[in-house]
């Protein structure tokens, strides 16, 4: 949605805003509830461009919802004696929350936020009438639910916009562009790939294959007659995953021996130009997998002999040879996958496709518990700052100021600096403030019946809701909307009340400023500063990694590392600085602890006496990783690569030919990621 022209997308989207919101404020009419603004204040909240994710977005809003009512039901009746023990505690629950929704990271983290600040939006305001605390919480469930029904609704059968359609779309450009990009990394073979083009396209698979995970969270709730299963697209990613290892590993070594007057041989250099011819347009199954085994045995056939200690250039065309494999491999089961996600039926369309399925896990997220907690806590400050403050004052409207400074630092909580988000909510509210008082007290004393109430309200209605289909205005319109519906009077009856119309909006106005100015103090830290966490967070768990004694989980810290690195591009570009160093470094990182986690299998599966090859290469990538720091980055010590060369020279003299290979690739692949100016290795005499 780009360009300052609405489209057919947006308003289409505002038109189903508006059904859903004008059908709760029937049904809340209807059924007598005295409070229907909430209703359709919801029927907006809950609103996506995508059906699954509205009805994900509701089931756990209404999820929420509950358990924050259950909170206040049970807090304000025990502790309405004491103020500020209720304060605390109402503001501990609300922090606890925020610090358990921060590290979820995914849609059920919406459930913990909404208990949060439930609990906060009707326990403060039943204060001062805690006997009606149960009725106020039942009330307010039902509104919610009701504005969730009516919008999960709408959103699902008004022509809707299914994430299975999205998800699919998304696909056939990510695999053409992965292939794509597979072809120009191999052509390095020849000279005609263009390392800017190829890095700023690894950098675009990382942030695309977060982008799928994102989509896939969604796919359990879709309303397509056939949705994906989610463990399909999960073994998707991970094969995409493998791609910016392998792809980037073989372009490194064919550049590498190029280097030193070298290349691969010709029968390899045909071999790579066969793949390229592949990748262009994979057949069909089962031609695919004949012809996907029929180039990996000619790279298998094509390795140098591993008897003895190999020359580096041996080695590093057995690591060609080897990756290009595998890459095939990756690609092959990449398109099976994406004909499983396509098949009408549950079963398998191949084997391999069976065995990706059967050791497919859930998506490991990076979570950063120093951040959440920093988050949390400033909450807690700000809702205790803002009760004393309203307590020490007498002020009538004060807890509704609280509350909404409460709700505004756990919405924004996630943000490096909430700050600026915060205050466009805040100009957003103004916006619909002034819209409520020209509706409120000039439009709807003349609307005598629904009808003509709905027509009044229509114009600002639809017009709000096709701004709120635009990402670039979405959270203005938002504050916009909210600051009007919950103050224009949708109640069961019509009531002016200049005074309360007033004092409820400067309320929301003080506690959206209270908020934006205690952020600044407690929750603020910065693009700079939490790209520094990002990647400091990587090395901190290569470290673990390397000297870490159980089997090594290769798909947990590629979707991990995948993750920090599509949360690090936002930062940088924050920053105005070229992400491109920085996320081919971190693509490096990724590339290592592969490499690692090969070599620590092999100390697993071998006796002590071949575990004893890599264990001090192990410990010295701990250690070097251990020491780096953001500010000081450092290359790594000499001793380091003494450390694989000697491994090196011990590994290629294993008796079992299987291990002896492995053990030659994963220390190869080690030596040129993190030592790529190093002379060629050379074995001892």
């Amino acid at each position: 949605m780009t360009g300052d022209r609405f489209g057919l997308r947006e308003a289409l989207f505002s038109a189903k805003c508006w059904l859903a919101a004008v059908l709760a404020y029937w049904l809340a009419l209807r059924i007598g509830l005295t409070r229907p603004s909430w209703a359709v204040t919801t029927a907006y909240i809950v609103a996506q461009p995508l059906a699954g994710a509205v009805l994900s977005k509701a089931v756990f809003r209404v999820g929420g919802t509950v358990l924050g009512g259950a909170a206040a039901v049970a807090l304000v009746p025990n502790l309405v004696n004491a103020p500020e023990l209720l304060t605390l505690a109402l503001a501990l629950w609300l922090g606890a929350c925020l610090y358990v929704s921060l590290l979820d990271r995914t849609p059920r983290a919406y459930l913990f936020l909404l208990a949060g600040y439930t609990a906060s939006i009707i326990g403060f305001p039943s204060v001062l009438a805690p006997e009606a605390v149960f009725a106020t919480t039942v009330l307010r469930v039902q509104e919610i639910v009701l504005g969730i029904a009516c919008g999960s609704l709408v959103h699902a059968l008004v022509f809707p916009q299914t994430v299975t359609a999205t998800l699919l779309a998304r696909l056939d450009a990510i695999i053409a562009d992965a292939e794509r990009w597979s072809r120009d990394s191999l052509a390095g073979a020849t000279g005609m790939a263009d390392g800017a083009a190829l890095d700023a396209d690894r950098r675009r698979l990382a942030l695309d294959i977060n982008e799928l995970h994102q989509l896939s969270t969604h796919l359990p709730f879709d309303t397509a007659p056939m949705p994906p299963r989610v463990r399909t697209l999960r073994a998707l990613q991970a094969q995409l995953s493998m791609l910016l290892p392998l792809a980037s590993a073989i372009d490194d070594r064919i550049a590498e021996l190029r280097r030193g007057a070298d290349a691969p041989r010709p029968e390899a250099l045909a071999l790579i130009e066969d793949v390229r011819e592949w990748l262009r347009a994979p057949p069909p199954l089962p031609a695919r997998t004949a012809s996907a085994d029929a180039l990996i045995a000619r790279a298998r056939a094509l390795e140098p002999e591993s008897a003895g200690v190999p020359s580096w250039r041996d080695a590093l065309r057995l690591s060609v040879l080897a990756r290009l494999a595998d890459l095939v491999d990756a690609h092959r089961h990449v398109r099976d996958l994406d004909d499983q996600m396509r098949s009408v039926g549950t079963a398998p369309v191949t084997p391999g496709v069976a065995a990706l399925l059967a050791r497919t896990a859930r998506r490991p997220l990076h979570r950063d518990r120093g951040v959440a907690l920093r988050a949390a806590a400033g909450t807690v400050a700000t809702v205790l700052l803002g009760s004393a403050f309203w307590i020490a004052t007498g002020w009538a409207d004060g807890a509704g100021a609280v509350l909404i400074a409460g709700v505004c630092c756990a919405l924004f909580g996630s943000s490096d600096d909430p700050a600026p988000s915060i205050m466009t909510f805040f100009r957003g509210t103004v916006i619909g403030l002034a819209v409520a008082a020209v509706y409120a007290f000039a439009i709807l004393p003349r609307a005598t019946d629904f009808v003509t109430l709905i027509a009044a309200l229509t114009p600002a209605l639809l017009l709000g809701g096709m701004f709120l289909a635009r990402p670039q205005t979405n959270l203005l319109t938002l504050g916009g909307l909210l600051g009007m519906l919950n103050t224009v009077g949708l109640n069961d009856r019509y009531g002016a009340d200049f005074a309360g119309f007033a004092n409820g909006g400067l309320a929301q106005l003080v506690g959206t400023a209270f908020a934006a100015l205690t952020v600044g103090l407690f929750q603020t830290l910065g693009a700079a500063a939490s790209a520094r966490r990002l990647i400091r967070a990587g090395w901190r768990e290569l470290a673990r990694r390397s000297d870490a004694p159980g089997p090594p989980d290769a798909p947990g810290w590629i979707a991990r590392m995948l993750d920090r690195i599509g949360l690090l591009a936002p930062r940088l570009a924050m920053q105005g600085r070229d992400p491109g160093q920085p996320l081919l470094d971190a693509l490096a990182d990724l590339r290592i602890g592969v490499n690692i986690g090969e070599l620590r299998q092999l100390r697993l599966d071998g006796p002590p006496a071949e575990a004893g090859a890599v264990t001090p290469v192990l410990r010295g990538v701990a250690m070097h990783y251990r020491a780096l720091r953001p500010d000081r980055p450092a290359p790594p010590e000499p001793r380091l690569l003494a450390a694989i060369d000697a491994a090196l020279a011990r590994v290629a003299r294993w008796p079992n030919p299987a291990r002896r290979r492995s053990g030659v690739l994963a220390l190869t692949s080690l030596r040129r990621n993190l030592f790529p100016a190093a002379p060629a290795f050379e074995a001892a005499a």
